[in-house]
């Protein structure tokens, strides 16, 4: 995937996120090893936010890309943020936005409370 793919999946699941009631923290929160794409409050739950974009099937759905590899990935760097910030909820949790552009036009689903 490209990086101007990716952003352009970003900034349609941002904007998702926002009509939806999600108020956005930052976006690509980078540590080691990796990055977490999206971290915003909704309501008073602090959200780690995957996204997936993909143009075709070729390598299955946008929501299998999130492996249970992937998952442990976004809670370490969750504790990373977490510490690097103060007066953060309590509540947390991480939820998976898929862009799906093999029709042309983007359809964009969110999965909350994403675990296995």
């Amino acid at each position: 995937m490209t990086q101007s793919l990716g952003k352009y999946g970003e900034d349609l699941a941002a904007n998702f996120l926002n009509t939806h009631g999600y108020k956005i923290l930052e976006r690509n929160f980078r540590i080691r090893g990796g990055e977490i794409d999206i971290i915003a409050l909704e309501k008073n739950v602090l959200v780690y936010i995957e996204v997936k974009t993909r143009t075709s099937h070729k390598f299955g759905l946008p929501q299998e890309a999130i492996t249970p590899h992937k998952i442990k990935f976004l809670e370490r760097s969750a504790k990373f943020y977490r510490n690097a910030r103060q007066n953060l909820p309590l509540a947390e949790r991480i939820d998976v936005v898929t862009v799906d552009l093999t029709s042309g036009k983007p359809v964009v689903e969110l999965i909350k409370n994403a675990s296995f």
